[in-house]
This record gives structure tokens, sequence and C-alpha cells, in this order.
């Protein structure tokens, strides 16, 4: 689950490494604050929607398991667990 949730971050903040990135390239302190006033609405709406479209990426091209789930119930007085088919 940490994996996944470091996966996501990474993503989010890929715009504003590449915005980084950009900006040593050009000869400009990155670190500066001017810089990055006027863009951080645009980098974080850019982060957001990678992340929405890499987590629906994942819901439909991601391994399906074949049979469908069956919860725990009770068999003869005793809890059977839940399990895949």
């Amino acid at each position: 689950m940490i994996r996944r949730v470091l996966e996501e971050l990474l993503i989010f903040l890929s715009p504003f490494l590449l915005f980084a990135v950009y900006l040593a390239i050009r000869g400009r302190r990155p670190d500066h604050g001017a810089h990055w006033d006027g863009q951080a609405f645009r980098l974080t709406l850019a982060g957001l929607v990678l992340v929405i479209v890499s987590l629906v990426a994942t819901g439909l091209f991601s391994e399906r398991h074949r049979g469908g789930y069956v919860p725990p119930h009770l068999e003869n007085g005793q809890v059977v667990p839940g399990r895949f088919q």
C-alpha cells in the first residue's frame, strides 16, 4: 500500500520536478519564488490530472481475477473465510 501511495506522490510531483529542470536548463534559479508564483496552480492541476489518469488506467488495465469473490459465511456452524473462486 505504501508503494502505491509513493508512486502516486511521485506522479503528482513530476510536473514540479520537470518545471524545476526547465528553469535550471534556461539558466534561472529554480529556488527563486518568483518563478513558481504564477505556475503553482497550473502545476498542481497538471499533477492532479496525471494522478487521476494513472488511477483510471490502473483500474482499467490491471489484472482481473477470473472468478468472483465469495464473502465469509457460515457453513455448518463454522465461519468459512472469504475467497476468490
